[in-house]
């Protein structure tokens, strides 16, 4: 066997909860990552009916079952993944009955994946059906996207306007806009399922005074989309102590940026011109 170490998801997953907690996204144990593998790039790193545990869960993940994800585990902080992945990380397969996860690597002192992990399945789930090379479930307190849900009008139409104004490359990136939740308990199947019903609509899902999910392809595609969101969301922050909004892009502006780039946003989120990419 390889030196599961050495695999390109562990790495990826090290690289990406480091520049999370640099970035100052994910405090202390704050936030959490799912990440969808394939069983033959497992297999070569893991003897995969090798089961070290089996953890119980408070969801039907049957969907999912046979399926391997690597998840960061409850109450691991990011800044000690990269000097650490086994304890910090763990390879799972959704066992059988659907109702347990088998741990195949990881968690090394005991633990167990994050509390969260059912609302990560559950978008994991959602966002299949919608795009079967969906991989990756991002959870972090983006600080500006979290200030935001304090300050702005709280509606999905309204924060998505406000994202798409700020920096011109939003509209690009997530064109379908962001979904917002009230707040709702955390590592509940209550806010699992809500993530869920959104993530069916978009890959970003802010959750009002506590932090952003964010879904993609992959873990830069992911991470990217939230990035983005978050920079529009910095620049919000600044336009607002310069006196607030004085000029910004318009529905016109938006509609020749569609056709410019071939997409088509979200129309529920213009007044009255019917935007498309063609």
């Amino acid at each position: 066997m390889k030196n599961i170490l050495e695999a390109s998801f562990v790495e990826e997953m090290v690289e990406v909860t480091s520049n999370l907690y640099r970035l100052g996204w994910d405090e202390r144990n704050g936030g959490n990552i799912s990440y969808l593998l394939d069983e033959a790039e497992v297999s070569e790193y893991l003897d995969t009916t090798n089961v070290l545990r089996n953890i119980s869960m408070d969801f039907d993940g049957t969907a999912l079952k046979g399926k391997y994800f690597i998840v960061t585990g409850s109450g691991k902080y990011f800044k000690n993944v990269a000097k650490d992945p086994a304890n910090n990380l763990g390879v799972l397969k959704v066992a059988e009955d659907g109702q347990s996860v088998d741990l195949l690597w990881g968690y090394t002192d005991g633990g167990v994946p994050t509390s969260e992990l059912p609302a990560h399945l559950m978008s994991h789930i959602a966002r299949l059906e919608v795009d079967p090379e969906n991989r990756v479930v991002m959870h972090c307190h983006a600080t500006h996207l979290l200030a935001m849900t304090f300050s702005h009008e709280l509606t999905s139409k309204a924060i998505t306007r406000t994202l798409w104004e700020m920096c011109t490359e939003c509209m690009v990136v997530f064109p379908e806009g962001i979904q917002v939740l009230p707040w709702l308990i955390p590592g509940s199947n209550e806010i699992g399922e809500a993530t869920a019903e959104k993530m069916q609509e978009a890959r970003l899902v802010l959750w009002s005074f506590h932090g952003v999910y964010g879904a993609g392809r992959t873990m830069d595609e992911t991470f990217g989309l939230i990035e983005t969101a978050e920079k529009a969301a910095q620049v919000y922050t600044y336009v607002q102590a310069q006196g607030g909004v004085r000029q910004t892009i318009s529905d016109e502006n938006f509609i020749a940026l569609a056709k410019q780039f071939g997409i088509t946003p979200n129309p529920a989120f213009f007044e009255a011109a019917q935007v498309t990419s063609r």
